[in-house]
Protein backbone atom coordinates (compact mmCIF):
# COMPACT_ATOMS: atom_id res chain seq x y z
CA UNK A 1 0.00 0.00 0.00
CA UNK A 2 1.32 3.69 -1.05
CA UNK A 3 1.74 6.04 2.02
CA UNK A 4 -0.35 9.37 2.00
CA UNK A 5 2.52 11.57 0.25
CA UNK A 6 2.77 8.58 -2.54
CA UNK A 7 -1.09 8.57 -3.08
CA UNK A 8 -1.28 12.57 -3.03
CA UNK A 9 0.91 11.97 -6.63
CA UNK A 10 -1.84 9.99 -8.30
CA UNK A 11 -3.29 11.28 -11.07
CA UNK A 12 -7.04 12.97 -11.42
CA UNK A 13 -8.40 9.66 -11.53
CA UNK A 14 -7.17 7.91 -8.81
CA UNK A 15 -8.39 8.19 -5.59
CA UNK A 16 -6.92 11.64 -3.65
CA UNK A 17 -7.03 11.52 0.30
CA UNK A 18 -7.09 14.93 1.82
CA UNK A 19 -6.83 13.25 5.52
CA UNK A 20 -5.47 9.49 6.73
CA UNK A 21 -4.69 8.18 9.90
CA UNK A 22 -2.96 4.52 10.07
CA UNK A 23 -4.76 2.15 11.71
CA UNK A 24 -3.90 -1.60 11.76
CA UNK A 25 -1.34 -1.07 8.28
CA UNK A 26 -4.67 0.21 6.48
CA UNK A 27 -5.70 4.32 5.46
CA UNK A 28 -9.08 5.19 6.43
CA UNK A 29 -10.72 8.60 5.56
CA UNK A 30 -12.74 10.26 8.03
CA UNK A 31 -15.33 11.69 5.43
CA UNK A 32 -18.32 14.48 6.72
CA UNK A 33 -20.95 14.98 5.02
CA UNK A 34 -22.56 18.09 5.38
CA UNK A 35 -25.72 19.91 3.99
CA UNK A 36 -23.83 22.64 3.17
CA UNK A 37 -20.96 20.59 1.40
CA UNK A 38 -23.38 18.60 -1.38
CA UNK A 39 -25.71 21.37 -2.40
CA UNK A 40 -23.75 22.32 -5.71
CA UNK A 41 -24.48 19.52 -7.96
CA UNK A 42 -28.16 20.46 -8.37
CA UNK A 43 -26.78 24.26 -8.77
CA UNK A 44 -25.51 22.89 -12.25
CA UNK A 45 -26.99 23.86 -15.28
CA UNK A 46 -28.75 21.86 -17.58
CA UNK A 47 -27.39 20.70 -21.34
CA UNK A 48 -30.96 21.20 -22.40
CA UNK A 49 -33.06 24.08 -20.27
CA UNK A 50 -35.79 23.45 -22.91
CA UNK A 51 -36.31 20.21 -22.04
CA UNK A 52 -38.93 19.80 -18.87
CA UNK A 53 -39.50 16.23 -16.92
CA UNK A 54 -42.43 14.32 -17.62
CA UNK A 55 -43.80 14.27 -13.59
CA UNK A 56 -42.61 15.78 -10.31
CA UNK A 57 -39.21 15.01 -8.97
CA UNK A 58 -37.84 12.64 -12.84
CA UNK A 59 -34.71 14.74 -12.30
CA UNK A 60 -33.22 17.21 -9.56
CA UNK A 61 -34.54 15.22 -6.58
CA UNK A 62 -34.43 16.70 -3.25
CA UNK A 63 -31.01 17.12 -1.76
CA UNK A 64 -31.12 14.64 1.65
CA UNK A 65 -30.28 16.81 4.19
CA UNK A 66 -28.18 15.18 6.41
CA UNK A 67 -24.66 14.56 8.64
CA UNK A 68 -22.80 11.53 7.47
CA UNK A 69 -19.15 10.21 9.14
CA UNK A 70 -17.77 7.61 7.05
CA UNK A 71 -14.81 5.73 6.69
CA UNK A 72 -12.84 5.05 3.57
CA UNK A 73 -10.73 1.69 3.65
CA UNK A 74 -8.12 0.71 0.66
CA UNK A 75 -8.34 -2.68 0.90
CA UNK A 76 -6.38 -3.07 -2.71
CA UNK A 77 -4.86 -0.88 -4.65
CA UNK A 78 -2.60 -1.05 -8.40
CA UNK A 79 -5.21 -2.74 -10.08
CA UNK A 80 -5.58 -0.97 -13.65
CA UNK A 81 -8.95 -0.09 -14.48
CA UNK A 82 -10.88 -2.47 -12.35
CA UNK A 83 -14.37 -2.92 -13.31
CA UNK A 84 -16.85 -5.54 -11.70
CA UNK A 85 -16.45 -7.53 -8.89
CA UNK A 86 -18.24 -10.12 -6.91
CA UNK A 87 -17.78 -12.09 -2.95
CA UNK A 88 -17.33 -14.94 -2.50
CA UNK A 89 -18.07 -16.89 0.26
CA UNK A 90 -14.95 -17.01 2.16
CA UNK A 91 -14.93 -13.01 1.89
CA UNK A 92 -12.51 -12.72 -0.70
CA UNK A 93 -13.52 -10.75 -4.07
CA UNK A 94 -13.37 -11.58 -7.50
CA UNK A 95 -12.23 -8.56 -9.68
CA UNK A 96 -11.68 -7.79 -13.06
CA UNK A 97 -9.64 -5.56 -14.90
CA UNK A 98 -10.21 -3.81 -18.13
CA UNK A 99 -6.90 -5.26 -19.98
CA UNK A 100 -8.04 -9.18 -19.35
CA UNK A 101 -7.59 -10.05 -16.27
CA UNK A 102 -9.34 -10.87 -13.30
CA UNK A 103 -7.66 -11.69 -9.83
CA UNK A 104 -8.91 -12.99 -6.27
CA UNK A 105 -8.23 -10.22 -3.24
CA UNK A 106 -8.72 -11.51 0.45
CA UNK A 107 -10.79 -9.89 2.31
CA UNK A 108 -7.17 -8.70 3.97
CA UNK A 109 -6.04 -7.33 0.85
CA UNK A 110 -4.17 -9.49 -0.80
CA UNK A 111 -4.09 -9.46 -4.27
CA UNK A 112 -3.46 -12.69 -6.58
CA UNK A 113 -2.04 -13.49 -9.71
CA UNK A 114 -3.94 -13.08 -12.83
CA UNK A 115 -6.61 -16.32 -12.71
CA UNK A 116 -5.32 -18.06 -15.68
CA UNK A 117 -8.02 -19.68 -18.73
CA UNK A 118 -10.35 -16.33 -19.84
CA UNK A 119 -10.75 -16.41 -23.39
CA UNK A 120 -8.94 -13.18 -25.02
CA UNK A 121 -10.39 -9.94 -24.95
CA UNK A 122 -10.78 -6.74 -27.19
CA UNK A 123 -9.50 -4.16 -24.39
CA UNK A 124 -9.57 -1.38 -26.99
CA UNK A 125 -11.68 1.87 -26.01
CA UNK A 126 -14.16 0.80 -23.43
CA UNK A 127 -14.00 -3.04 -23.95
CA UNK A 128 -11.90 -5.68 -22.00
CA UNK A 129 -12.62 -8.25 -19.70
CA UNK A 130 -16.03 -6.56 -17.57
CA UNK A 131 -18.03 -7.79 -15.09
CA UNK A 132 -18.13 -10.97 -13.06
CA UNK A 133 -21.07 -12.85 -10.72
CA UNK A 134 -21.62 -15.82 -9.08
CA UNK A 135 -24.69 -17.26 -7.36
CA UNK A 136 -25.21 -18.59 -4.11
CA UNK A 137 -24.39 -22.17 -4.75
CA UNK A 138 -21.02 -21.16 -5.31
CA UNK A 139 -19.74 -23.01 -2.55
CA UNK A 140 -20.77 -26.19 -3.81
CA UNK A 141 -20.31 -25.33 -7.74
CA UNK A 142 -17.14 -22.90 -8.03
CA UNK A 143 -18.76 -22.05 -11.30
CA UNK A 144 -18.53 -18.01 -12.56
CA UNK A 145 -19.79 -15.72 -15.08
CA UNK A 146 -18.09 -12.83 -16.75
CA UNK A 147 -18.81 -10.50 -19.81
CA UNK A 148 -16.72 -8.93 -22.00
CA UNK A 149 -15.82 -7.69 -25.47
CA UNK A 150 -14.92 -10.37 -27.81
CA UNK A 151 -12.91 -9.29 -30.83
CA UNK A 152 -14.65 -10.95 -33.84
CA UNK A 153 -11.62 -10.45 -36.41
CA UNK A 154 -11.36 -7.02 -38.71
CA UNK A 155 -11.47 -4.96 -36.22
CA UNK A 156 -15.48 -6.35 -34.86
CA UNK A 157 -16.26 -6.71 -31.33
CA UNK A 158 -19.16 -7.41 -29.61
CA UNK A 159 -20.53 -8.43 -26.15
CA UNK A 160 -19.89 -11.69 -24.99
CA UNK A 161 -20.72 -14.00 -22.00
CA UNK A 162 -18.79 -16.99 -20.70
CA UNK A 163 -18.52 -19.47 -17.35
CA UNK A 164 -16.36 -21.51 -16.50
CA UNK A 165 -15.08 -23.71 -13.40
CA UNK A 166 -12.74 -21.62 -10.97
CA UNK A 167 -9.90 -24.30 -9.27
CA UNK A 168 -9.91 -24.97 -5.67
CA UNK A 169 -6.72 -23.16 -5.71
CA UNK A 170 -8.43 -19.81 -7.05
CA UNK A 171 -5.45 -20.15 -10.09
CA UNK A 172 -7.28 -20.67 -13.18
CA UNK A 173 -10.75 -21.50 -14.80
CA UNK A 174 -11.67 -25.06 -16.66
CA UNK A 175 -14.23 -26.06 -18.40
CA UNK A 176 -14.35 -22.97 -19.86
CA UNK A 177 -17.19 -22.06 -22.18
CA UNK A 178 -19.47 -19.06 -24.17
CA UNK A 179 -23.04 -18.96 -23.42
CA UNK A 180 -24.02 -15.27 -25.21
CA UNK A 181 -22.70 -13.08 -28.24
CA UNK A 182 -23.96 -10.38 -29.13
CA UNK A 183 -25.26 -9.89 -32.61
CA UNK A 184 -24.60 -8.22 -34.71
CA UNK A 185 -20.83 -7.32 -33.84
CA UNK A 186 -19.40 -3.97 -35.05
CA UNK A 187 -16.23 -1.78 -35.64
CA UNK A 188 -16.15 -0.06 -32.51
CA UNK A 189 -14.45 0.92 -29.22
CA UNK A 190 -17.35 1.65 -27.41
CA UNK A 191 -20.80 0.91 -25.11
CA UNK A 192 -20.86 -2.59 -24.44
CA UNK A 193 -22.87 -2.32 -21.49
CA UNK A 194 -22.31 -5.73 -20.15
CA UNK A 195 -23.72 -6.12 -15.99
CA UNK A 196 -24.54 -9.29 -15.14
CA UNK A 197 -27.59 -9.77 -12.82
CA UNK A 198 -29.14 -13.32 -11.61
CA UNK A 199 -33.22 -12.56 -10.86
CA UNK A 200 -34.59 -15.14 -8.53
CA UNK A 201 -35.65 -17.89 -10.85
CA UNK A 202 -32.17 -18.50 -11.44
CA UNK A 203 -31.60 -16.47 -14.77
CA UNK A 204 -29.10 -14.33 -16.09
CA UNK A 205 -29.53 -10.30 -17.27
CA UNK A 206 -27.11 -9.45 -19.26
CA UNK A 207 -27.22 -5.74 -21.01
CA UNK A 208 -25.80 -4.83 -23.62
CA UNK A 209 -24.67 -0.77 -25.42
CA UNK A 210 -25.70 1.03 -28.84
CA UNK A 211 -22.29 0.23 -29.92
CA UNK A 212 -22.12 4.58 -29.93
CA UNK A 213 -21.93 5.10 -33.42
CA UNK A 214 -24.54 6.62 -35.41
CA UNK A 215 -24.75 3.77 -37.61
CA UNK A 216 -25.95 1.00 -34.78
CA UNK A 217 -27.62 2.94 -32.50
CA UNK A 218 -30.67 3.06 -34.07
CA UNK A 219 -30.53 -0.89 -33.72
CA UNK A 220 -31.57 -0.36 -30.19
CA UNK A 221 -34.90 -0.22 -32.08
CA UNK A 222 -34.58 -2.96 -33.91
CA UNK A 223 -35.52 -6.17 -31.99
CA UNK A 224 -33.71 -8.44 -34.63
CA UNK A 225 -30.42 -7.70 -32.72
CA UNK A 226 -29.08 -7.89 -29.51
CA UNK A 227 -27.60 -3.92 -29.65
CA UNK A 228 -28.99 -1.47 -26.84
CA UNK A 229 -31.24 -4.22 -24.78
CA UNK A 230 -31.42 -6.08 -21.55
CA UNK A 231 -31.26 -9.89 -22.33
CA UNK A 232 -32.39 -12.95 -19.96
CA UNK A 233 -30.47 -15.78 -20.78
CA UNK A 234 -30.31 -19.36 -18.80
CA UNK A 235 -26.71 -19.29 -17.54
CA UNK A 236 -25.82 -22.65 -19.39
CA UNK A 237 -26.58 -21.07 -22.49
CA UNK A 238 -29.73 -20.01 -24.55
CA UNK A 239 -32.96 -17.88 -23.83
CA UNK A 240 -34.70 -18.03 -20.81
CA UNK A 241 -37.84 -19.52 -20.02
CA UNK A 242 -40.58 -16.76 -19.95
CA UNK A 243 -39.09 -14.14 -21.55
CA UNK A 244 -41.64 -11.50 -23.87
CA UNK A 245 -42.54 -12.90 -26.99
CA UNK A 246 -41.89 -10.17 -29.64
CA UNK A 247 -42.43 -10.12 -33.06
CA UNK A 248 -39.61 -10.54 -35.17
CA UNK A 249 -37.19 -10.50 -31.66
CA UNK A 250 -34.20 -12.49 -30.86
CA UNK A 251 -35.62 -14.68 -27.81
CA UNK A 252 -32.94 -13.08 -25.18
CA UNK A 253 -34.53 -9.88 -25.29
CA UNK A 254 -36.42 -8.85 -21.96
CA UNK A 255 -36.20 -5.02 -23.04
CA UNK A 256 -35.47 -2.75 -25.80
CA UNK A 257 -34.57 1.15 -26.88
CA UNK A 258 -31.24 1.37 -24.30
CA UNK A 259 -28.41 3.43 -24.73
CA UNK A 260 -25.64 1.81 -22.77
CA UNK A 261 -26.13 0.01 -19.24
CA UNK A 262 -23.66 0.08 -17.02
CA UNK A 263 -25.65 -0.21 -13.85
CA UNK A 264 -28.09 -3.12 -13.28
CA UNK A 265 -29.32 -4.34 -9.70
CA UNK A 266 -32.38 -6.31 -8.04
CA UNK A 267 -34.16 -4.27 -6.02
CA UNK A 268 -35.40 -5.94 -2.50
CA UNK A 269 -38.83 -7.55 -4.05
CA UNK A 270 -36.77 -9.12 -6.56
CA UNK A 271 -37.61 -6.13 -9.59
CA UNK A 272 -35.00 -5.37 -11.83
CA UNK A 273 -32.96 -2.00 -12.14
CA UNK A 274 -30.54 0.12 -14.38
CA UNK A 275 -29.09 3.01 -14.90
CA UNK A 276 -27.79 3.93 -18.07
CA UNK A 277 -25.48 6.52 -19.79
CA UNK A 278 -27.13 9.30 -21.58
CA UNK A 279 -25.61 11.76 -24.51
CA UNK A 280 -24.75 15.16 -23.16
CA UNK A 281 -27.46 14.79 -20.14
CA UNK A 282 -29.81 12.32 -19.68
CA UNK A 283 -28.47 9.33 -17.57
CA UNK A 284 -31.50 7.23 -17.14
CA UNK A 285 -32.86 5.12 -14.25
CA UNK A 286 -35.36 2.65 -15.07
CA UNK A 287 -37.09 -0.57 -13.94
CA UNK A 288 -36.99 -2.69 -17.21
CA UNK A 289 -40.59 -4.33 -17.86
CA UNK A 290 -40.27 -7.13 -19.97
CA UNK A 291 -41.70 -6.37 -23.71
CA UNK A 292 -41.05 -2.71 -23.12
CA UNK A 293 -39.21 0.22 -25.56
CA UNK A 294 -37.83 2.76 -23.78
CA UNK A 295 -36.85 4.71 -26.31
CA UNK A 296 -33.62 5.19 -27.53
CA UNK A 297 -32.28 7.27 -29.69
CA UNK A 298 -36.04 7.93 -30.62
CA UNK A 299 -36.41 9.82 -27.49
CA UNK A 300 -34.19 11.20 -24.65
CA UNK A 301 -33.34 13.89 -22.31
CA UNK A 302 -30.44 15.49 -23.46
CA UNK A 303 -27.89 16.25 -26.35
CA UNK A 304 -25.75 14.59 -28.44
CA UNK A 305 -22.07 15.31 -28.16
CA UNK A 306 -21.90 18.19 -30.50
CA UNK A 307 -24.44 20.28 -28.94
CA UNK A 308 -27.57 19.16 -31.38
CA UNK A 309 -30.44 17.45 -30.73
CA UNK A 310 -30.97 13.26 -30.75
CA UNK A 311 -32.99 12.57 -33.66
CA UNK A 312 -36.04 15.35 -33.48
CA UNK A 313 -35.58 16.22 -29.80
CA UNK A 314 -38.27 14.23 -28.59
CA UNK A 315 -38.28 13.60 -24.83
CA UNK A 316 -41.67 11.48 -24.83
CA UNK A 317 -43.63 9.55 -27.76
CA UNK A 318 -46.50 7.05 -27.72
CA UNK A 319 -45.47 3.14 -27.05
CA UNK A 320 -42.16 4.40 -25.54
CA UNK A 321 -41.42 4.22 -21.53
CA UNK A 322 -40.63 7.44 -19.58
CA UNK A 323 -37.83 6.91 -17.40
CA UNK A 324 -38.26 6.82 -13.62
CA UNK A 325 -35.46 9.58 -12.72
CA UNK A 326 -33.22 11.22 -15.29
CA UNK A 327 -29.46 13.47 -14.72
CA UNK A 328 -28.63 16.50 -16.54
CA UNK A 329 -25.68 16.93 -16.39
CA UNK A 330 -24.75 13.25 -16.12
CA UNK A 331 -23.27 11.24 -13.51
CA UNK A 332 -21.68 9.44 -16.20
CA UNK A 333 -23.53 5.75 -14.41
CA UNK A 334 -21.34 2.32 -13.61
CA UNK A 335 -22.27 -0.23 -11.22
CA UNK A 336 -25.35 -0.06 -8.86
CA UNK A 337 -26.71 -1.77 -5.61
CA UNK A 338 -29.60 -1.76 -3.64
CA UNK A 339 -28.38 -1.47 0.37
CA UNK A 340 -29.40 -4.22 2.24
CA UNK A 341 -27.68 -4.72 5.66
CA UNK A 342 -26.80 -3.66 8.97
CA UNK A 343 -24.37 -1.02 9.11
CA UNK A 344 -26.08 1.60 7.59
CA UNK A 345 -29.95 1.05 9.14
CA UNK A 346 -31.30 3.94 8.01
CA UNK A 347 -30.39 3.31 3.83
CA UNK A 348 -32.40 -0.11 3.92
CA UNK A 349 -33.95 -0.42 0.17
CA UNK A 350 -32.02 3.47 -0.95
CA UNK A 351 -29.92 2.59 -4.22
CA UNK A 352 -26.45 3.33 -4.49
CA UNK A 353 -24.97 4.00 -8.05
CA UNK A 354 -21.64 4.51 -8.94
CA UNK A 355 -20.60 7.75 -10.47
CA UNK A 356 -17.83 8.23 -13.17
CA UNK A 357 -17.61 11.59 -14.61
CA UNK A 358 -19.44 13.48 -11.08
CA UNK A 359 -16.81 11.12 -9.23
CA UNK A 360 -19.50 10.48 -6.88
CA UNK A 361 -21.27 7.51 -4.92
CA UNK A 362 -25.19 8.37 -5.40
CA UNK A 363 -27.89 7.81 -3.22
CA UNK A 364 -31.21 7.88 -3.99
CA UNK A 365 -34.35 7.34 -1.49
CA UNK A 366 -37.28 5.70 -3.68
CA UNK A 367 -41.07 5.61 -2.74
CA UNK A 368 -43.34 3.35 -4.68
CA UNK A 369 -41.16 3.50 -7.10
CA UNK A 370 -40.20 7.07 -7.55
CA UNK A 371 -37.17 8.90 -6.84
CA UNK A 372 -37.61 11.08 -3.45
CA UNK A 373 -34.37 11.99 -2.63
CA UNK A 374 -30.63 12.13 -3.82
CA UNK A 375 -26.86 13.38 -2.04
CA UNK A 376 -23.48 12.02 -3.15
CA UNK A 377 -20.72 10.88 -0.85
CA UNK A 378 -17.02 10.74 -2.00
CA UNK A 379 -17.29 13.74 -4.19
CA UNK A 380 -14.18 14.28 -6.19
CA UNK A 381 -12.41 11.12 -4.86
CA UNK A 382 -12.50 9.27 -8.08
CA UNK A 383 -14.22 7.43 -10.57
CA UNK A 384 -16.65 5.05 -9.41
CA UNK A 385 -16.82 1.69 -11.47
CA UNK A 386 -18.58 -0.13 -9.53
CA UNK A 387 -20.79 -0.81 -6.47
CA UNK A 388 -21.69 -3.97 -4.02
CA UNK A 389 -22.20 -4.70 -0.56
CA UNK A 390 -20.32 -7.22 1.42
CA UNK A 391 -22.13 -9.40 3.83
CA UNK A 392 -21.07 -7.92 6.67
CA UNK A 393 -23.10 -4.72 5.08
CA UNK A 394 -19.88 -2.42 4.48
CA UNK A 395 -20.76 -1.04 0.69
CA UNK A 396 -17.52 -1.41 -1.58
CA UNK A 397 -16.70 0.30 -4.23
CA UNK A 398 -14.08 0.14 -7.46
CA UNK A 399 -12.56 3.48 -8.63
CA UNK A 400 -11.76 2.98 -12.22
CA UNK A 401 -8.25 4.33 -13.43
CA UNK A 402 -4.38 3.00 -13.70
CA UNK A 403 -4.36 2.62 -10.23
CA UNK A 404 -8.01 1.74 -9.13
CA UNK A 405 -8.86 0.41 -6.09
CA UNK A 406 -11.14 -1.58 -3.57
CA UNK A 407 -12.24 0.05 -1.32
CA UNK A 408 -14.27 -0.68 1.90
CA UNK A 409 -17.18 2.15 3.12
CA UNK A 410 -18.39 1.82 6.72
CA UNK A 411 -19.99 4.49 9.38
CA UNK A 412 -17.71 6.58 11.42
CA UNK A 413 -17.26 4.59 14.99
Amino acid sequence: MKAPSLLMKENHNSILISSVRIVAATMLLLYEIGFAQVQDFNALPPNAPYQQPAFESQTRAPIIKENVQLNVQIIADGLVHPWGMNQLPDGSWLVTERPGRMRLISADGKVSDPIVGLPEVDARGQGGLLDVVVRDDFAQTRQVWWSYAEPRGDGRNATAVATGILSKDGSKFVDVRVIFQQNPAWSSTAHFGSRLVFDRDGMLFVTTGDRSLPQPRILAQDVSTHIGKVLRINPQGGAAKGNPQIKGSQPEIWSYGHRNLQSAALDPDGNLWTVEHGPRGGDELNQPRAGLNYGWPIITYGLDYNGRAIGKGLTAQGGMEQPVYYWDPVIAPSGMAFYRGKLFSEWQGDLLVGGLASQALVRLTLVDGRVTGEVRYLQGQGRIRDVDIAKDGAIMILTDAENGALIRVTPAQ
